[in-house]
């Protein structure tokens, strides 16, 4: 079968540097033996995930090109080929099994992409994954980086996340027009926020909707007693200064003074 055409509204930029291919895989050192690859295109990361007799690999391809070329070119891969849309997938189809997730992801919808796997953090144990540069940069930002925001909490209240390498716009067909950076992510033992956990996601998200403002001003929309606000010096913050521990002690002190 002919190699598979790319598709621009699926964003889809096919890998054809071996080398890296092979760095991005290695990158994974979970000791979970599931691994669900999202948009495997023609291979280029599946041919070394299967070749890993430790892995139990599934892949999962919204493109029916590249289901057909892969059933054609990876018969290793029979009946582990999920042909749909990852972010309508049902993870109960695994029985509540763990896997780890590797991919080249489409820029378009890699912050989705986590924000899903954050919904079934439990079952998650590690990402892999090469995306936007900016996008992964903001993902490993620590507090007080410009960069650093709503998802970047969230993701690090709950995994360890540590950018890994740059890979450049030229070992793309077709190439895209800015770089890209691969981050591993690990789950930490965080089992559950020292805090109303839905609370604190209201709070991380009002704080960064006005990230040019102070604690103080952005979360005027959350109800609560202002009266206190000088007890706690992070109102005169701004959110990207605050760390996951100071978002928690954020959200402690607005649910005691809740009205």
């Amino acid at each position: 079968m002919k190699n598979v055409k790319a598709k621009k509204h699926l964003g889809q930029h096919f890998l054809n540097d071996e080398k890296i291919a092979l760095n991005i895989v290695e990158g994974l050192n979970s000791s979970v033996k599931k691994v669900v690859e999202i948009g495997p295109g023609m291979g280029v990361l599946t041919k070394y995930l299967i070749q890993n007799k430790d892995i139990d690999l599934s892949v999962i391809e919204i493109d029916t090109e590249s289901v057909a070329y892969l059933n054609e070119n990876y018969p290793q891969l029979a009946g582990k080929i999920i042909s749909g849309d990852f972010l309508k997938m049902d993870f109960s189809e695994f029985n509540g099994e763990a896997f780890n997730i590797i991919g080249n992801f489409p820029y378009n919808i890699s912050s989705q992409i986590f924000f899903k796997v954050l919904e079934h953090r439990d079952q998650v144990p590690q990402i892999v994954g090469m995306l936007q540069k900016e996008v992964a940069e903001r993902l490993a930002s620590p507090p007080g980086s410009k960069v650093y925001g709503i998802l970047s909490v969230f993701l690090q209240a709950y995994y360890d996340v540590e950018y890994l390498f740059t890979v450049n716009e030229d070992v793309f067909t077709p190439p895209p027009k800015v770089k890209s950076g691969v981050i591993r992510v690990t789950r930490n033992n965080v089992d559950k926020l020292n805090c109303d956990e839905k609370l604190f996601f209201k709070v991380v998200k009002a704080s960064f909707n006005q990230r040019r403002k102070t604690i103080s001003n952005s979360l005027k929309a959350i109800p609560f007693n202002r009266d206190h606000i000088k007890e706690l010096d992070l109102f005169t913050k701004r959110p990207e200064q605050l760390s996951v521990e100071q978002f928690v002690e954020l959200t402690n002190f607005v649910e005691k003074y809740r009205v």
